[in-house]
């Protein structure tokens, strides 16, 4: 087992930091014209926004369903593998189902997402690989890329997860922007904890 002391944990640190502040930052030359086409497919959706990933993307994936609720946007995480035993029931043709994966491959993943169209779903695919059989099967494609050595091992997850989450933020901003969803309306949903209490307190203070 290595040992290291504070100084250079330290280093190591701020080394880890600075490599993923950068990958986040080289977010900003791949945002083009699909962002349009991905945030009114979004916004025009007159069911759920269901919201899906495995793996790492999982995660990604449920952060990005509360977030979108959280904007005002009816969205849903729900898993590709308990689908596949007849969760995709819940899935109509007034839903856009939103899949993360970085490599468009995954079995589950695809199994998933041709049930979906075949029920008359839209399909997002945010991935990395355009050109990926998950790619094949949706209407608006993601593509979004987490550049540089972020990742330990190229394998594990942690940057790579950063810069997807913030991929996300962008749509959920955007989506909050155009509904004009207030502080008000969030305060209402958000009624607890230390948020609903600022809320409120503001609220209050402006009366």
């Amino acid at each position: 087992m290595a040992k290291m002391t504070a100084t250079e944990m330290i280093k190591i640190a701020q080394a880890i930091l600075d490599s993923e502040i950068a990958a986040v930052k080289k977010l900003t030359t791949q945002m083009n014209k699909s962002l349009k086409e991905i945030t009114e497919l979004l916004f025009n959706c007159q069911g759920k926004v269901l919201v899906t990933g495995a793996g790492t993307s999982r995660a990604v994936a449920q952060r990005f369903a509360h977030l979108l609720a959280c904007c005002g946007t009816a969205g849903i995480f729900i898993s590709a593998a308990d689908s596949l035993h007849g969760g995709a029931g819940v899935i109509t043709n007034n839903d856009v189902v939103y899949i993360i994966s970085k490599g468009g491959q995954s079995q589950e993943i695809n199994k998933f997402a041709a049930i979906a169209r075949a029920r008359g779903a839209k399909i997002v695919a945010h991935t990395e690989n355009p050109h990926s059989p998950l790619a094949q099967l949706s209407d608006a494609i993601y593509h979004i890329v987490a550049e540089g050595e972020i990742d330990p091992y190229g394998m594990i997850a942690t940057g790579s997860s950063l810069v997807n989450s913030a991929a996300c933020d962008v749509l959920c901003v955007l989506l909050l922007k155009l509904r004009g969803y207030s502080a008000e309306e969030f305060g209402f949903t958000h009624p607890e904890g230390a948020v609903g209490l600022k809320i409120t307190t503001a609220g209050t203070d402006s009366k």
